[in-house]
């Protein structure tokens, strides 16, 4: 199937043909990590995660590569101003790789709990000054840098002069000059325009690293031509990021990389646009910011409750990247309720029976929204096609079409296959679930607790110890007991040699994700008369059963 996406560079959709095709280059600006993780974060996030899925389903090999920026960016973005990391650090008496190491952590949770895949690489400014250093040189001993009092600038009218500077941005140097500041001699630049490579530290600016011009750190714009020669090699395929990085940020790339080469490195320049709020794009500034976070816990007087991630997600699936994604509660609670429908279809297919004979031709659903896809991302297509198969899905149900069971198979792969693997939609565990499991867990903790008081030590370590082969981990450090490893426990095979043991891990399996079986029961048998018929009455799938063969009959009837 053929791929097109618009280059921003021509302006134009155009037929993706990777340099060297089955293998695929892919380089995303990520976020700069002084701060929580907001809403203008996701949109790149998800964007790109869906061009990283698409592309791996069309059998492209792909390196996706996402930096992390913690060092040289400064305030103003005009080379001016405090480094926003170190301002921070500063704020909160940190050292700035503590700030850094902090907001790249709570990046990373936020976006797995959006569904995006980790990136193949996600390397770090600060982890590469090396490169940068070299960088400068080259671009130094091509003519078109010069160095002043210990920095060191890109020479914009020179490079201009053999090259295009503004093709990406389609601006023009004496646009440019009219639009910036004239610093009448207070710089050390020879134009406004001009832009730091390196900049030499100021007594009181704690990042900087020795460099043959003076201790100091690199310029903004110069991280992204360094790793992703070095992730992607000299020429690669997509540069994707926000529209708001067109000029400057790309623009400086796309000039870095050609003034070292002599030639540019990327073939499609890819640009998500912007999320506003009632019209106005989003910012701190203007008070109208929100967090991830704040999204999650409904804790902003911008919102009116509480949105999961999958949620937001759908929400920006919602709109094709290219255009403007205008935030409102209203807007989010469509959102929810559409990812509803679609979930509830997708739960419902499960409960079907096949027929004899097909009414419904289900061969299209899958290729209908890949061509969508397929056409610069057009998730709002694709998602409108899936919500028509939703309208085929309830007449299924209620039955007035008709699947056999191997077209049903079909239906269900197709829809698994566009829902979950491409656009990267999963059903969310529900709050109550969630306080359900967590109230497990602590029954769990007080039985061993109370073990370990009577000095129970072999029934304390035997919980300990099931558990661990669940995939918890129990560390208990005086009156407190620490659960730590994994965010929910993983069914297995456990043994229960003991009453509270037994009962304890039966509860553990019952919050666990998957089938857990607990042998040797006789002790539960005996403390508890019918425990399963009991527990099988609040609603738990639970069964006892005397041989594998029945555990598995009993695996496949839930299923």
């Amino acid at each position: 199937m053929k791929f097109r996406l618009y280059n921003t560079l021509s302006r134009t959709k155009e037929d993706f043909v990777p340099y060297n095709p089955p293998f695929v280059g892919l380089y995303v600006c990520g976020p700069t990590v002084y701060g929580d993780p907001h809403l203008g974060h996701a949109r790149p996030a998800v964007t790109y995660d869906l061009l990283f899925r698409l592309l791996k389903a069309l059998d492209y090999k792909v390196r996706y590569v996402r930096n992390i920026t913690d060092v040289g960016h400064l305030e103003h973005d005009s080379d001016d101003g405090e480094d926003k990391l170190a301002k921070k650090a500063r704020l909160e008496q940190l050292e700035p790789m503590e700030v850094a190491q902090y907001y790249t952590n709570r990046y990373r949770d936020a976006m797995k709990r959006l569904g995006v895949l980790p990136p193949s690489i996600e390397p770090q400014a600060s982890g590469h000054i090396i490169e940068q250093i070299e960088l400068v040189k080259q671009i130094l001993n091509a003519g078109y840098a010069y160095e002043s009092n210990g920095s060191v600038y890109f020479d914009v009218d020179r490079y201009n002069r053999d090259h295009n500077y503004g093709k990406l941005s389609g601006r023009s140097t004496d646009e440019m000059l009219s639009t910036t500041r004239d610093l009448d001699g207070q710089s050390d630049k020879r134009k406004s325009y001009d832009f730091a490579l390196w900049k030499k530290a100021v007594p009181e600016h704690i990042m900087r690293w020795p460099s043959p011009w003076s201790d100091g750190f690199p310029g903004w714009h110069l991280e992204c031509s360094a790793m992703s020669r070095k992730y992607l090699g000299d020429r690669f395929d997509i540069h994707g990021g926000g529209m708001d990085l067109i000029f400057p940020h790309h623009e400086c790339e796309i000039a870095q990389s050609t003034a070292s080469m002599g030639h540019e490195a990327v073939r499609y320049w890819m640009h998500n646009n912007m999320i506003t709020i009632d019209g106005r794009k989003m910012g701190k500034s203007l008070g109208n910011f929100i967090t991830l976070e704040e999204l999650f816990s409904g804790d902003n007087e911008l919102l009116d409750k509480a949105y999961s991630p999958m949620t937001i997600r759908f929400f920006i699936l919602q709109a094709h990247y290219r255009s403007t994604l205008d935030f409102s509660s209203e807007a989010l609670s469509a959102a929810e309720k559409g990812l509803e429908r679609l979930m509830n279809a997708m739960a419902a297919l499960d409960k079907i029976t096949p027929s004899d004979k097909s009414t419904v031709d289900v061969s299209k659903l899958k290729d209908e929204c890949m061509e969508s896809l397929c056409d610069d991302l057009n998730s709002p297509v694709a998602i409108a096609t899936l919500f028509e198969w939703v309208k085929v899905v309830n007449q299924l149900h209620d039955g007035s079409q008709t699947l056999t069971a191997e077209n049903l198979e079909s239906l269900k792969s197709q829809f698994r296959f566009v829902v979950t693997d491409l656009l990267g939609l999963v059903p969310e565990m529900e709050k109550n679930e969630e306080e359900l499991i967590g109230g497990l867990i602590a029954m769990i903790l007080d039985v061993r607790k109370q073990a370990k008081e009577e000095k129970n030590w072999a029934v304390s370590d035997k919980i300990r110890d099931e558990l661990a082969r669940m995939g918890g981990s129990i560390k208990v450090e005086g009156n407190t007991a620490i659960i730590s490893g994994v965010k929910q426990l993983t069914g297995a095979q456990v043994n229960a040699p003991d009453l509270r043991a037994g009962a304890a891990l039966v509860i553990a399996g019952l919050a666990a994700d998957g089938y857990t079986t607990v042998d040797e029961i006789g002790y539960i048998q005996r403390g508890y008369e019918n425990f399963e018929k009991k527990l099988q009455g609040l609603g738990a799938m639970i069964e006892k059963v005397d041989s594998d063969k029945e555990a598995q009959k009993f695996k496949l009837r839930v299923v």
